[in-house]
């Protein structure tokens, strides 16, 4: 047994868990001595292989995407998980970025997260998703197109349902050609075990679902997780050693993932640990967010966080249920402690960088600041962009950041010490938009915030609704819609859109 084991640990591709960039603290254990899991789940677009390819239309070497960004958050005491997805389209800061090749590529502002991935490297995504959201990673996997096959036969397939006919064979004509765009996913209304490449179409699906955007997209995507879990659930998958074994072997095969994960000993751990979840406590969550015009390009709506978003990314850095159901391990966090020793005020250099999304809040922490002695605190006048409020020090200026934080009242998740940082400098987030001191943490019960869309794993009534778009104009005979169809068989040749 200790041989094979071996045999399947030596398949894993393992890499870096970050790219050093970026580092936010792990939290602390509870009384028992246990920490909440967070494991960044990461869906690539690249084209690596031959089978990729087939399975992803076009190989034309451009460079990679995390089409699908899930955050699974486990909590300490196993209570309850939230799997946390951002829209692929969300634009955000993207951190410096190392690749592979040691070429260090300059931090991007206002980028789509999928690009997080652009060079290649996981953990450039996985120090993306700590900046915006303060949340301590723990481990990343990545799987591509061929490994979703795989899984998805391994498991023995995964039980879907959509309330209307739908297909999604749509394509645009753009460069002199025309070029695939959908996933060719062609399902009857109700409900049905997909398999291997038709789980991949239903997890690729955007244009046919809800809206055709990403929000529907990651809403069949939950859907498909959930009714997974309930399965694996149902069938004692975790704890029977002949179902565990095969779907063992196919992950070694299909996923990549950091260092501290690559073995099948931790896997089994991480998956007894899920498995300790009771399906009517994993909450399945799209980060709330909206269309806002760009005065750069008129017809194009990128997508931002709302406000309500940086709530969401604190109860969970802080281990707080969004069930609102409470948990034995949640805990309001205290504002950082000052240093034991005083520290001079008066001599503590710090930048204040707006990053909040309102006018003049720099100057009003500043000038607040400056009451209170640090009359060297300067208002950082650049464009910035900032989910969560951090404070980056130098590791020898720990003692002038925690006075800092203390006079602020930021909690210890807030500070973050940085090798390449030359001085203290207080990033205002969208977490933090009103007052002078650092908003009290959410109550320990928990919640989503109004504007979320969110599902439980138990609930196994959900089922997608077909994007209703009709052509803008109907062929002669022709009676369907885009995405759906109407008679007993689809069309035989869908009819492109340009």
């Amino acid at each position: 047994m200790y041989v094979y084991v071996k045999i399947l640990d030596s398949n894993f591709k393992t890499g870096a868990l970050g790219n050093g960039k970026v580092d936010v603290a792990a939290p602390k254990p509870d009384k028992f001595g246990h920490v909440p899991l967070n494991i960044l789940v990461i869906g690539s677009d690249g084209r690596s292989s031959s089978a990729d390819c087939d399975l992803g239309g076009s190989c034309d070497g451009s460079a990679p995407h995390a089409d699908v960004e899930m955050l699974l958050h486990v909590s300490a005491d196993r209570s309850n998980a939230s799997i946390l997805s951002i829209p692929r389209d969300t634009r955000v800061s993207i951190p410096a970025c190392t690749d592979a090749k040691g070429v260090t590529h300059a931090a991007r502002s206002f980028q789509p997260i999928t690009n997080s991935l652009n060079y290649n490297v996981p953990g450039c995504v996985v120090d993306t998703w700590e900046a915006l959201t303060h949340i301590h990673i723990d481990h990343w996997v990545m799987v591509d197109f061929s490994g979703v096959v795989k899984m998805a036969d391994a498991v023995g397939g995964v039980d879907v349902c959509t309330r209307q006919n739908v297909m999604d064979y749509q394509r645009q004509y753009f460069g002199g050609q025309w070029h695939e765009i959908g996933s060719h996913l062609e399902l009857p209304a109700g409900t049905h075990k997909v398999t291997g490449v038709q789980a991949l179409e239903w997890l690729r699906t955007r244009h046919a679902f809800e809206d055709g955007s990403d929000v529907g997209r990651a809403k069949a995507q939950h859907l498909y997780l959930n009714s997974m879990i309930r399965q694996m659930k149902s069938a004692s998958t975790i704890t029977n050693p002949f179902r565990l074994n095969s779907l063992a072997q196919a992950a070694t095969h299909a996923v990549s993932m950091d260092q501290g994960l690559g073995s099948i000993e931790s896997l089994s751990s991480l998956a007894l640990d899920v498995d300790k979840v009771p399906s009517d406590r994993i909450t399945t969550v799209t980060v709330p967010h909206h269309f806002q015009p760009d005065p750069a390009t008129p017809n194009n709506l990128p997508v931002v966080l709302n406000d309500s978003a940086s709530g969401l990314f604190a109860e969970l850095a802080n281990d707080v249920p969004l069930d609102g159901k409470g948990s034995a391990a949640s805990a309001s966090p205290s504002p950082t402690p000052p240093p034991a020793a005083p520290v001079d005020k008066a001599g503590v250099r710090l930048d204040v960088q707006n990053g909040s999304g309102v006018n003049h809040r720099g100057q009003v922490i500043t000038d607040a600041l400056a009451a209170d002695g640090f009359t060297q605190a300067a208002r950082d006048t650049r464009l910035v962009d900032y989910g969560v409020t951090t404070l980056v020090y130098p590791s020898a200026e720990q003692a002038q950041a925690q006075a800092v934080a203390a006079a602020l009242k930021l909690p210890a998740t807030a500070l973050k010490s940085s090798a390449s940082a030359t001085g203290l400098t207080l990033q205002v987030g969208a977490d933090w938009k009103t007052g002078t001191t650092f908003p009290a943490a959410a109550p320990k019960t928990g919640g989503l915030p109004t504007d979320a869309e969110y599902q439980t794993a138990s609930d196994s009534s959900q089922c997608m609704d077909v994007n209703p778009a009709p052509y803008a104009k109907f062929a002669p005979g022709q009676t369907h819609y885009i995405y759906s169809w109407t008679g007993p068989t689809p069309p035989s040749v869908p009819q492109a859109t340009g």
